[in-house]
């Protein structure tokens, strides 16, 4: 970075900024979704031999029965010898015990209902084919039950019939640290830092899948060229309870960073490398004026020991 000073590289990008708790930011509405013509939609829809149709119409079939209560019906939809594999192992067998079973169960959980999510058929031979997909049981006064299944259909004389079912719990979501991070949330979309002459700091910031981290691009114009970029991860640290961010740069520097709060005042401790090997750090202090606006300054700047000058306060404008 030849251009602009280091103390502007160092907090602004190493650092990054973040505002209170309190703060919420209105939630973007999502684009409107491209009308499809019926027509369009035929046209991508994939043609369904007989049989798969065939097993289609067996599988609503049985969530009606299922949504119905009827236990007979429900039965109906197995071989003579059809097996049961519930998630906790237990094993049913045969058309009979099930329908013993069902009518019990229905006695218990009066209403329930049956909804088949992600469903997909397998034709494994002309006369065996495999249904796969998730299963949620709703009943009243209870949260929905979630699974994952296998069903083994087979063709007989009497048309499509289930010959196995294995139920396993559905796995568990994967964790998050959103709840740590959601005060940076702030954080989503494009700022700009545009009070010098010559230069502007354009940041912008999107959460990872399932929300752990928050990933900030960065990049310095010079005029209209691009001087200098890097990116930051923003991150909850459940070792220490305490939020950190990790920073590269184009350079070949990188730093990282420990953030607190007090109340619309956040304060991040900085410890960098240079890209010449040179040790650097500070503390960054970001003041939220409004959901729009952040004042910045920097405090107790060292490189190798040697103390540099504050940074006076610097405006950062929401554009995005």
């Amino acid at each position: 970075m030849k251009n602009i000073g280091f103390g502007l590289l160092l907090t602004f990008f190493v650092a990054g900024i973040a505002w209170s708790q309190e703060a919420e930011k209105e939630a973007p509405m999502p684009p409107a979704e491209k009308e499809t013509s019926t027509e369009e939609a035929s046209t991508e829809e994939i043609a369904l031999t007989e049989d798969e149709s065939a097993i289609f119409k067996a599988i609503d079939s049985y969530t009606a029965a299922f949504n119905k209560g009827d236990a007979k019906a429900l039965a109906e939809h197995w071989t003579e010898d059809g097996e049961y594999v519930a998630p906790s192992g237990k094993v049913s067998k045969g058309k009979s015990a099930m329908e013993t079973e069902f009518a019990e169960y229905f006695k218990q959980s009066p209403g329930a209902k049956l909804e088949l999510r992600d469903t997909q058929v397998k034709m494994v031979s002309p006369r065996v084919a495999s249904e796969t997909g998730i299963a949620v049981v709703m009943v009243a006064d209870q949260d929905p039950s979630e699974t994952t299944y296998e069903a083994i259909h087979v063709k007989t004389a009497e048309g499509w019939r289930i010959d196995t079912i294995k139920e396993e719990a559905a796995p568990e979501p994967a964790p998050t640290h959103y709840e740590q991070l959601q005060a940076l949330d702030w954080m989503i979309g494009t700022w700009v830092d545009s009070e010098g002459d010559n230069a502007s700091i354009e940041t912008t910031g999107r959460w990872t899948t399932n929300q752990n981290f928050i990933v900030r691009t960065f990049r310095v114009y010079i005029q209209d060229r691009v001087d200098f970029e890097g990116t930051q991860v923003i991150g909850w640290d459940p070792s220490n309870n305490a939020i950190r961010s990790w920073t590269f740069d184009s350079d070949g520097g990188f730093g990282a960073g420990l953030w607190s709060n007090n109340g619309n005042r956040w304060s991040v401790q900085t410890l960098n490398v240079l890209p010449d090997g040179r040790r650097a750090s500070s503390t960054n202090i970001y003041d939220l004026m409004d959901e729009n606006t952040i004042e910045f300054h920097s405090i107790g700047r060292q490189v190798d020991g040697d103390l540099l000058p504050s940074i006076d306060t610097l405006t950062i404008i929401r554009s995005e």
